[in-house]
């Protein structure tokens, strides 16, 4: 009797686990946020200066940012624990929440500014108040490490969020016509990511930022991303967002071609790359095997992503790069594999 208890149980649960996902996943649509999008950015505007992540190395570096936003015409508010240092954090993670929240609070800030990346914003994510946040919807910018924070917000809040420049850094040509089209002087639709002009002639022909289609196609939906390591940790957690019809981009910077695979691999397994509508792979960084014989990037990338039957477009300008592209994390896109270009198809602030 006992045996046969047991397997009825066993047998039980396993059906409970099988439907629970569907049962979680039509949850999840019924609760769909409305989109919030925040105010556009203009000279004048106060700009909050976090480091929610990592901080710089020395002082002279929080000046520099701080004169970087200032040559938009921005006022610049420094967060209280902006200087604070613990190890290879910006303070203790209910200090850097804590600034994140007090910005989002501040009715005086307009805009958030990280100072840069690193590592520590996973850490503070259950400390983030996503009510207060939603409430007092502004500009937040960063990449690399600030990708979980901003897909977290975005998936939590509806609040788009932008992958763009950190504060401390000089603009390039590009990257200022980038961020200004979307956060300054809207247009929509616009190309996102679409590498600069080449001057050809004769004798040569692009090299470094050739873009390659992994898979033909189009389609439109809802953009989420940003560095390929941290999309990975937020798998399974209540901060992930919903990669159910979304266009995903990615990056990332040293990191093997092996540890790229392994990446992209769990989010396979973990049945992510089949929810998506489209990919968009950017710049994987200082990403050259170390020892032989190994896979290229370029053929690790068509081993996962090539039989999704969903186009995937690979080399624009999103990444650890001085070119980089400033990338509405929420805001609806379109990939065109035929025209090798990601537009967007809405304005991203107000």
């Amino acid at each position: 009797m006992q045996r046969r208890s047991f397997f009825k149980a066993l047998f039980a649960t396993t059906v409970a686990a099988t439907l629970v996902p569907s049962a979680f996943a039509k949850q999840q649509a019924s609760n769909a946020l409305k989109k919030i999008k925040p105010k556009r950015l203009k000279a004048g505007d106060v700009i909050g200066l976090i480091a929610p992540a990592s901080n710089v190395w020395e002082n002279e570096e929080i000046a520099f940012a701080t004169d970087i936003l200032k040559s938009f015409g921005f006022k610049v508010k420094q967060s209280k624990n902006l200087f604070q240092r613990y190890g290879y954090l910006a303070g203790q993670d209910q200090q850097r929440a804590d600034d994140v929240n007090t910005m989002f609070a501040d009715e005086e800030v307009d805009g958030i500014f990280c100072i840069r990346g690193g590592y520590g914003t996973p850490r503070i994510l259950p400390l983030l108040n996503y009510e207060l946040i939603k409430e007092n919807p502004k500009v937040l910018i960063g990449y690399s490490d600030i990708t979980a924070l901003l897909n977290a917000i975005t998936a939590r809040t509806g609040l788009i969020t932008f992958h763009g420049p950190i504060a401390r850094q000089n603009f390039t040509d590009y990257a200022l016509v980038s961020f200004k089209k979307i956060l300054f002087n809207p247009v929509a639709p616009t190309e996102l990511a679409t590498p600069p002009l080449f001057q050809a002639k004769e004798g040569t022909a692009e090299k470094d930022n050739r873009l390659t289609v992994l898979h033909p196609g189009k389609a439109s939906g809802e953009l989420i991303g940003g560095n390929l390591s941290l999309m990975v940790k937020l798998v399974g957690s209540p901060y992930e967002p919903d990669y159910r019809g979304k266009i995903l981009f990615l990056e990332d910077v040293e990191e093997a071609p092996y540890r790229i695979d392994g990446m992209l691999t769990h989010l396979w397994l973990a049945g992510r790359l089949e929810q998506l509508a489209g990919i968009v792979f950017g710049k994987c960084s200082d990403c050259e095997a170390t020892e032989a014989p190994s896979l290229s990037v370029e053929q690790v990338l068509r081993d996962r992503f090539s039989s999704l039957n969903i186009p995937v477009l690979s080399g624009v300008m999103i990444g650890h790069i001085d070119d980089l592209s400033t990338i509405p994390v929420g805001a609806l896109a379109t990939l065109d594999t035929s025209t090798k270009r990601l537009v967007l198809e809405e304005k991203a602030v107000l």
